[in-house]
């Protein structure tokens, strides 16, 4: 694996006067003698164009790879017009951050369900070596293995749980389902010079030839969640509304009484629709 080698550079600008000078002096020498001059051309003229290959410019998060015949030399950050050895091949590159909105892709969940997700990446450059050399493309590297990781990681997690269970879920969990995917593409990119600032989830739906039969399940389980809060509540309510009366001797109820006002209370409290009340103008048992 490569490291990066930081390297020096010089400032171009006390170069470039070195340059001007030094074309003076053969303008200078072309007009006094003019067959000196043109000697004087023909021998250093060359390396004076050599020269100039050495200057190049670097804005701020922007690095050169600096290569002699193949061979990696270093890396420069420094900012500013700079100048290095002309026969160093420099290329370019990024320390910036880049985003990655990938693309929405159909994968299983943990369950074999279709689903759809998509993420967002937040990257940039680390090492510019191992960025240059250890992978072939870093770019189109990171496009593939955050795509591989984005796959796996559905396949990891169900897109919901079918039960009150504290299962992490895809659709549940987002934030616990990021930040596992952000340490995976972390691992799988360390080897290009890659640092991963961050990842999200920024689509996430049932694939659509089961989006509505997924819809009715929740719906189904929405109600039924509903109906046990209400069953719930009414059981509380008849057994307060039984233990007041015979703490307060209000009336006292046989065993077939209690189980009719039980049913009658059950009947009002988790009935979906109004209840028409029926006025008993007899006795207690007629």
């Amino acid at each position: 694996m490569t490291q990066e080698r930081a390297m020096a550079s010089a400032s171009g600008w006390g170069v470039l006067v070195g340059v001007i000078f030094w074309a003076v002096i053969m303008l200078g020498a072309f007009f006094a003698n003019p067959v000196l001059g043109v000697v004087l051309a023909i021998f250093t003229g060359i390396p004076w164009c050599i020269v100039l290959n050495g200057f190049f410019t670097l804005q701020p998060n922007q690095s050169v790879v600096l290569l002699l015949f193949g061979k990696y030399v270093g890396t420069t950050r420094e900012e500013g017009f700079r100048w290095a050895n002309p026969f160093y091949t420099k290329n370019k590159i990024s320390l910036r951050a880049h985003n990655l909105n990938g693309a929405k892709l159909k994968v299983n969940d943990q369950r074999g369900n279709p689903v759809e997700i998509a993420a967002v990446i937040v990257w940039r450059v680390s090492d510019t070596a191992q960025a240059s050399f250890d992978v072939e493309n870093y770019h189109e590297y990171v496009e593939v293995q955050s795509e591989s990781a984005l796959r796996h990681l559905a396949s990891k997690y169900p897109y919901d749980t079918m039960d009150d269970d504290q299962e992490l879920t895809l659709r549940g969990c987002i934030d616990e389902v990021s930040k596992d995917l952000q340490n995976e593409l972390r691992e799988r990119l360390h080897k290009a010079g890659v640092e991963v600032m961050e990842a999200r989830l920024s689509h996430l739906a049932y694939a659509p030839e089961i989006a509505e039969v997924m819809l009715r399940r929740q719906q189904a389980e929405a109600i039924v969640a509903a109906r046990r809060r209400i069953v719930d509540g009414a059981v509380g309510m008849v057994e307060m509304a039984l233990e007041m009366l015979e703490k307060h001797n209000t009336i006292k109820l046989d065993e077939e009484r209690k189980a009719t006002m039980v049913s009658n209370l059950l009947v009002v409290l988790c009935g979906e629709q109004s209840v028409t009340p029926v006025v008993n103008t007899g006795t207690l048992y007629q």
